[in-house]
């Protein structure tokens, strides 16, 4: 007889406990949330700031509610939940940050005037921090950056080259910058992943990949995804040489020091005239036809060499030429 009012007492805890919890999730926990909404237009400061702090930990689970009451709630409210998802961003939870990304991008597309100015300027805010530590993880691993002249508001360019250190998975970063024009890649390898990275890249104006790997499948996919972007895939034998003629004859303006180009003894102002004996009209089909080639292959460049003199015929020299590798 002791014992049977103990299984009285079991039978209805057991059965409490069930009740509590709806898919995994206790009840209790989601009251709570509501609660601390609630409190977000509370009169005092001392609800109206743990009811923050306890938002923000909570994380994911406190977006929608959050959502709700910015949209539904007094400009008070609104500001306050914004600050709220705001501060989400910087949670170590990765769903959490998703989560409140996703909030606060809505918010900026479709709130009330003052809910969308608000919610476009945290957006704004964040992200500018996320580009400004993203471009600093990247020098610090040896890519290199360059501010070019704006065009339609990009003017930013980050090449990885023989210096880079980072790993595949940090070339993600790429995707946290801002005003990003161009991206170039020198005998870094292109795997899956970043090719994914790149082609995800709105607004990119130019893509370069010269001895990464990728070839003409790689070069197509890119092409789809970003149709207004210039791709430009190269096998990686490089010549060392640049011009700034374009849309004439292949005259060469500079020999970088040591490179292939320079070993062969081209010079500047030399006019490269066949490639294995195919003609060459410009620079920029010398560039291209050589896109092809692998470092160490050796190609026949014929060139024409004027003596010095105003009047005099151009010399023709045929150059053998072991390319480098970027």
């Amino acid at each position: 007889m002791a014992g049977r009012p103990t299984t009285w007492l079991i039978r209805p805890l057991a059965t409490g406990l069930a009740a509590a919890c709806i898919g995994g999730a206790p009840v209790g926990a989601a009251a709570d949330v509501d609660a601390w909404v609630r409190q977000l237009g509370a009169d005092q400061f001392a609800r109206r700031e743990f009811a923050a702090r306890s938002l923000v930990d909570e994380g994911k689970a406190a977006t929608v509610p959050l959502e709700r009451a910015i949209r539904d709630g007094d400009l008070e409210v609104a500001s306050r939940g914004i600050e709220v998802l705001r501060q989400m961003l910087d949670a170590n939870d990765e769903g959490t940050v998703v989560a409140a990304e996703e909030s606060l991008e809505r918010l900026a597309a479709d709130g009330g005037g003052a809910v969308r100015r608000l919610a476009a300027a945290a957006t704004e805010f964040h992200r500018l921090g996320r580009a400004a530590t993203a471009r600093e993880r990247l020098e610090s691993l040896g890519a290199a950056f360059r501010e070019r002249p704006p065009v339609d508001g990009r003017g930013l360019e980050v090449e990885f080259h023989a210096a880079w250190r980072g790993a595949p998975a940090d070339i993600r970063l790429i995707g946290d910058l801002q005003r990003l024009a161009a991206v170039s890649m020198h005998g870094v390898p292109v795997d899956a992943d970043t090719l994914a990275v790149l082609g995800s890249l709105r607004g990119v104006q130019r893509i370069d990949l010269f001895g990464t790997g990728a070839g003409p499948a790689e070069a197509r996919l890119l092409a789809e995804r970003l149709p207004d972007a210039r791709i430009d895939v190269r096998r990686g034998g490089r010549l060392g040489v640049s011009s700034t003629v374009f849309g004439g004859r292949c005259e060469i303006r500079t020999v970088e020091p040591g490179s292939a180009a320079d070993q062969a003894g081209l010079r500047s102002g030399d006019v490269v005239v066949s490639i294995d004996g195919v003609d060459v009209t410009s620079f920029e089909e010398l560039t291209t036809r050589l896109g092809d080639r692998a470092p160490g292959d050796v190609v026949r460049l014929d060139v024409a060499r004027r003596d010095g003199t105003a009047d005099g015929e151009p010399e023709r020299i045929e150059c053998l030429v072991r390319l480098d590798a970027w």
